[in-house]
């Protein structure tokens, strides 16, 4: 039970860096939004000494224990001792590997870190982030002929983060700022409208969120940047350019990155792009 706003932590074990881990216990998280909770990943876990460690921990500071180990004995250890403890935990890869060695009548090969070869799909990911971070917020305008996907939208509308989430996904994308004092780049009515995304928002949801960045930033949330009148003005501007080149437009409003992206995948996979 956590009855106050204390956040909840979540401790991440893994014998490998403990992505998947992460990702499991984020989408959890969103289905609890906005209780607060603390992801805090114990990578590379080898040996009962660091379990030790980590239950030492866990009895000062509570929280959930949430690991992907895959080292039979490492895994039994620390159950065994989170159980004794009292400690709340899950297994989040056990259940699943148990399941698929009944369904392949065989032994899985409990090798960590195993879903991180440096094969062509790891360099393929590696050269999408490059990519992401090269043409990010219009740096470098020849990045929208090269992209599999094009961003285009107003400040704080997610291009970045959603721009490297789909790297991950291994799309190379470019993302384009709107600003109504500036034309953008007029290759971008030139490319294939089918790759090119266009992200919208709502003002007051826009309004809030960059008032929040200022504050974080340290500046006067009465600035211009969070005004009501600009950004209905960068958002009408948006629209007009949003509509001349013809694209698809999502409204990011109220969803997570996460649902963003998989809206954009839906799209591009829909309607391949024009040769």
């Amino acid at each position: 039970m956590n009855p106050s706003n204390n956040p909840v932590i979540v401790y991440v074990v893994s014998d490998a860096i403990g992505e998947t881990g992460e990702s499991v216990v984020n989408a959890v998280a969103l289905q609890f939004y906005p209780a607060p909770i603390v992801i805090e990943r114990v990578p590379f876990v080898h040996d009962i000494e660091e379990i030790d460690r980590l239950l030492a921990k866990v009895a000062r500071q509570q929280g959930i224990i949430a690991f992907t180990l895959v080292i039979p004995e490492l895994r039994d250890y620390l159950t065994q001792r989170a159980e004794q403890a009292g400690f709340a935990y899950v297994d989040l890869l056990g259940p699943l590997i148990q399941t698929f060695e009944k369904a392949f009548n065989r032994k899985a090969r409990h090798q960590p870190g195993g879903n991180h070869p440096l094969d062509e799909d790891y360099f393929k990911k590696m050269e999408a982030i490059e990519f992401a971070v090269k043409y990010d917020d219009g740096r470098d305008f020849s990045g929208i002929v090269k992209a599999d996907i094009v961003l285009v939208g107003v400040s704080r509308t997610s291009k970045t983060p959603l721009s490297m989430y789909l790297a991950h996904k291994k799309y190379k994308v470019a993302n384009v700022p709107l600003v109504p004092e500036m034309q953008p780049p007029e290759v971008l009515f030139k490319v294939p409208k089918n790759k090119v995304i266009g992200l919208l928002i709502d003002p007051d949801k826009l309004n809030a969120i960059r008032r929040e960045r200022l504050r974080t930033l340290g500046l006067a949330s009465n600035a211009t940047y969070a005004k009501t009148e600009r950004i209905k003005q960068e958002l009408e501007f948006a629209g007009t350019v949003l509509s001349r080149i013809g694209c698809h437009v999502i409204d990011v409003s109220n969803r997570a990155v996460e649902e963003t992206a998989s809206l954009v995948l839906e799209q591009i996979r829909r309607h391949p792009h024009l040769s």
